[in-house]
């Protein structure tokens, strides 16, 4: 039965909420891609199964008064690192690595007995973490828009009203449009897409336009390579996009909503339908609204994958069926965006955020983060870094808390080089004091030329050839390019060949003029956001670690042994003439006679290494 009202929404909220509470534990298996692809809806299956087996499983229900345990799937629990994850409720065990086969003890012990299984949970230092929010991974973060990830089944809308969700909607809809607008405004909530915009502002020049209809537009593609930031809260915690993209709607006066999701995220496809479809039912969706006169429908829209279409004008012509390209600007997406109409385009981590905004104001929005970038910024933390996953800290939140503190440091003792933060578009950031401590918020990035982005974090350790990394990331972006703009058409792909050069070993210090000109240009001149922040990776290299470019070009020398166009393999007079390595190379580029030292053609070579391990005397080594 629909909602009908405010007082009605009130109710049944709390009605789901003593549901919950009857439930006397919970047990709540991560269900997000990554401990999926690790086995997590079996362990779950199996759990469900032992627990019902001794009649104890109980689902959410108004009217069910019998204490119970709840078996629930829910959305990414961010230490991706050591999933499969199994969290019990209300003691916060967690544990990690599960196995099919731990799950009888995982009964027996913590929903049984009331102990915890000791050897399934995070252990440092000898000490071993028995609740969750001890853990150095999650203490040292602030999970604001992650809070529900992890804690509720992530397809219960009921769970979501539980936990005062599309309340903060109720409370926009007492407001005049004009005022939420000025609410956001004082916030100072930045879009989290990468621009940076104030959200805001965007919001009032969308509510001041006189042409009709108007649109709201969730932007899900998140193309970067490395990022899962908006992935995880479409699969964990979709209603809360909802009720951000419902808020806007109705601070424009829009009527009509999108989300665009890459088809590459079937199971965030999945879910937000069903949460679409949820929300239908319940009323919060559709004609007259908790019995206002406001109505806003909701579609998902499924993206194919170009990266280009992360950009707002690309975006909004793929939603209408043309070819995913920008175009110039103005007229902007707040006056004509989708399907020629005034559009409030915000992307899923923006969103997630308006709720929040609302439910506790402005003011207290803002006593988190720093002046200039209020509030929290969610990350993929990957990499060569011990704790990966999906972070989320205050703005201005440092490199050294979030690799030393909350990702444990480097992998096997190895000292930390360069991160690249905000994928193809940001840049690198090295390893001076400087750099570990700046504040990661929009400003203070972009004043050293990098940028947030959409959130990924690639931590690198000495082992890392950054010549191969700006070559790797303009490897996508060439590939990635529309093509529409000249500057980022041939200077991607002219930047490409260059760096494709140096890494072979055949680069002249000409080539790296050349490569500082050809990026200066195609970032000042290109068409769109993601063509001018293309260079971005090459540039910040250069600037970081020009030592390693000139070391490559004048040298001919990787220090990192990365390059393979580096490496000259020499037989040397420890041969015995077995004629191993000659039978295994795969390009023929080794001959001799039995028993006579052997021959290799460096200029056949393609430097595989295939020879080196075979040698059984050790004779086959770098010029």
């Amino acid at each position: 039965m629909p909602i009908r009202d405010k007082d009605h929404l009130m109710e049944l909220a709390k009605g789901y909420r003593n549901s919950l509470d009857r439930q006397v534990k919970r047990i709540l298996v991560c269900a997000g891609t990554g401990c999926i692809a690790g086995g997590s809806l079996h362990i779950y299956e199996e759990l469900k199964r032992l627990v019902a087996e001794r009649g104890l499983l109980v689902e959410i229900d108004l009217q069910k008064e019998d204490l119970g345990v709840g078996v629930k799937k829910s959305g990414c629990h961010g230490f991706c690192e050591a999933g499969p994850l199994v969290r019990i409720e209300p003691s916060g065990f967690l544990y990690l690595k599960v196995r099919r086969e731990d799950c009888e003890e995982i009964i027996e012990k913590s929903i049984v007995a009331d102990e915890a299984v000791e050897r399934l949970m995070f252990e440092k230092d000898g000490r071993v973490y028995r609740v969750q929010e001890e853990i150095p991974f999650y203490a040292r973060q602030k999970r604001v828009v992650l809070e529900h990830c992890g804690h509720i089944d992530a397809e219960s809308i009921e769970e979501y009203l539980a936990r005062d969700g599309y309340l903060a909607f109720a409370k926009a809809l007492a407001m005049k449009p004009i005022e939420v607008c000025d609410e956001m405004v004082e916030s100072g909530l930045r879009g989290r897409g990468g621009g940076g915009f104030g959200t805001g502002r965007k919001w009032k020049q969308v509510l001041g336009q006189e042409s009709m209809p108007k649109y709201v537009v969730c932007n899900g593609d998140e193309g970067d390579p490395g990022a899962f930031m908006d992935r995880s809260v479409m699969e964990g915690d979709p209603h809360r996009i909802i009720e951000g993209m419902l808020i806007a709607a109705y601070a424009t006066g829009a009527s009509h909503g999108y989300i665009y999701v890459r088809a590459e995220y079937p199971m965030a496809v999945e879910r937000l339908h069903k949460a679409i479809g949820q929300a239908e039912t319940f009323g919060l969706l559709g004609e007259n609204i908790l019995g206002t006169d406001f109505s806003f429908d909701l579609k998902v829209n499924q993206g194919a994958g170009a990266f280009v279409c992360g950009e707002g004008s690309a975006l909004t012509a793929s939603i209408e069926g043309e070819r995913g390209m920008p175009r110039v600007k103005p007229p902007r997406t707040v006056e004509q965006g989708l399907f020629g109409k005034p559009t409030v385009l915000n992307n899923v981590e923006t969103f997630a955020n308006v709720p929040l905004v609302i439910a506790q104001g402005a003011e207290s929005f803002r006593r988190v983060g720093v002046a200039t970038s209020p509030g929290t910024k969610a990350f993929a933390l990957t990499g060569n870094v011990m704790n990966t996953g999906l972070i989320e800290v205050p703005m201005g939140s440092t490199l050294r808390e979030i690799i030393f503190d909350i990702g444990g440091g480097i992998r096997d003792g190895k000292r930390f080089k360069a991160v690249q933060i905000g994928g193809p578009s940001g840049g690198c950031l090295c390893s001076i004091d400087e750099h570990m401590d700046l504040p990661l918020d929009f400003d203070s990035l972009s004043k050293v030329g990098a940028m947030i982005g959409s959130g990924g974090l690639v931590v690198m350790d000495e082992d890392t050839c950054m010549v191969e990394v700006a070559r790797f990331f303009m490897s996508f972006t060439q590939k990635e390019s529309c093509g529409k703009c000249v500057p980022c058409r041939e200077g991607t792909r002219r930047m490409l060949e260059i760096l494709e050069k140096i890494v072979a070993g055949n680069g002249t210090m000409a080539d790296l003029e050349l490569l500082e000109d050809i990026s200066d240009t195609v970032k000042h001149t290109a068409l769109c956001g993601l063509g001018k922040t293309a260079a971005n990776p090459v540039l910040s290299t250069l600037k970081f670690f020009r030592d390693e470019y000139e070391a490559h070009v004048v040298d001919k020398v990787c220090a990192t042994k990365t390059c393979k166009g580096m490496i000259r393999l020499v037989i040397t007079d420890g041969c015995r003439g077995c004629g191993r390595c000659a039978k295994i190379c795969p390009v023929s580029a080794i001959s001799g006679q039995v028993k006579t030292v052997f021959q290799l053609d460096s200029l056949i070579c393609i430097r595989c290494g295939a020879c080196v391990e075979i040698c059984p005397f050790g004779a086959i080594k770098e010029a």
